[in-house]
């Protein structure tokens, strides 16, 4: 394995709008991806397994609900704090922010935010250190960017809730403790409910034959006529706001997560475009390699200065929907773009496990889709700004 020689780009110095805690924050989680992430991802990816040894790691660096108060176990951090952990951390790998970004945005937040203090108290602390991991259930089988249509659902039994339905694409499921699931209620309402392993009925199987997010578990949830204790009910908030709620956040994190990626790809072609020799010179000094160099550090600039402005205005509470759907959907596209280049610039070479760029682009082929894919995110922008509804 080679050493991980990464250093990070800022060409405009964004350093300076950061503060000191912001640094620290992101200089521990850089630390701890070189320190164990890179050295395993690579067969993990190879092997198509998730390394479940670094779930305590990430707990340990505030990946898992930085932005959660600390009287729950997080780590009280602001959202900008939030998006520098997923950047290094998707530096490392797309699979492995996706874990921590699911048990942060998609898992920790409903309970945060929509849940009652006892299911605070009970979960979030255990979520917090890693001692639970949890996985969301929205996505199904016959609808995916269409979540209101989903045929997931539960009974009012009396003493007890029936659920039943299917979830599939789902991130952490094979080996998550707990899953907060979105199902329709006899009204026809959706509602949050938190599922817990072992209740009879429930199973995980695990999706196989991935092409991509390699080093990540992904699976299905069924429920078969799963009874759900009333009290697991999130009461606080209902309809398909309540998920897209969740989505917001961890798109925002999502368009941090992918400068990460972008990062690690560009800073892999500029240290071999220095060292690769062509009819007898670097390949960096040639024209047409420059040129790729130089639109990568100016996009991924861009999509910095982006990233940056939205968490200031997550930090004020003033950030929209469609705000972080524009800068999940640029900044995504970003990276792939860039890992594209990246690979053509290493030739062969980038197609091997000794680099990380292949890996990276695959792994982007479902950051671009999932948590809304390219064209909802557009279709979104296009309704902000015209008003007017081109999904329907």
């Amino acid at each position: 394995m080679k050493p991980d020689l990464f250093e990070s780009p800022d060409y405009f110095g964004l350093d300076d709008l950061l503060t000191e805690e912001h640094k620290l924050v992101r200089a521990a989680a850089r630390e701890w991806v070189k320190r164990e992430v890179s050295p395993i991802i690579e067969d993990a990816a190879q092997k198509a397994t998730f390394p479940q040894s670094i779930v305590h790691g990430l707990a340990e660096i505030g990946a898992f609900g930085p932005y959660i108060p600390e009287t729950y176990g997080g780590a009280g951090l602001d959202q900008i704090s939030y998006g520098l952990i997923m950047q290094e951390i998707e530096r490392g790998d797309s699979g492995v922010r996706s874990t921590a970004s699911v048990q942060s945005s998609l898992v920790m937040y409903p309970i945060y935010a929509y849940g009652n203090e006892d299911q605070r108290q009970k979960y979030l602390p255990k979520l917090a250190s890693g001692e639970l991991m949890g996985c969301f259930g929205l996505t199904e089988p016959d609808h995916g960017s269409n979540p209101g249509g989903m045929t997931t659902n539960y009974k009012d039994m009396g003493d007890h809730f029936l659920l039943n339905g299917a979830k599939m694409w789902i991130s952490n499921a094979p080996f998550a403790d707990i899953a907060i699931v979105w199902a329709k209620n006899d009204e026809g309402r959706i509602h949050g409910l938190i599922v817990e392993r072992g209740m009879e009925g429930f199973s995980t199987p695990e999706t196989h034959n991935k092409w991509s997010l390699r080093a990540s578990a992904t699976g299905e949830l069924i429920f078969d006529n799963v009874k759900v204790p009333k009290h697991n009910l999130l009461p606080n908030k209902s309809g398909l706001g309540g998920p897209l709620g969740c989505l917001d956040s961890a798109r925002y994190g999502i368009a941090w997560g992918a400068i990460g990626a972008a990062m690690d790809c560009y800073d892999t072609a500029l240290r071999y475009s220095k060292e690769r020799i062509q009819f007898g010179k670097p390949i960096g000094q040639f024209q047409l390699q420059q040129k790729k160099l130089a639109e990568m550090i100016t996009e991924i600039t861009k999509a910095q200065l982006m990233a940056w402005r939205l968490g200031v205005l997550k930090n004020e509470g003033r950030a929209t929907s469609a705000q972080i759907s524009m800068a999940k959907r640029n900044n995504v596209e970003m990276a792939i773009n860039i890992a594209r280049e990246a690979r053509q610039m290493l030739g062969g070479m980038g197609i091997t496990g000794d680099y990380p760029i292949m890996r990276h682009m695959m792994n982007l082929e479902s950051v671009i889709t999932y948590e809304g894919t390219h064209d909802i995110h557009l279709l979104i922008t296009g309704m902000d700004i015209t008003g007017l509804n081109g999904f329907k």
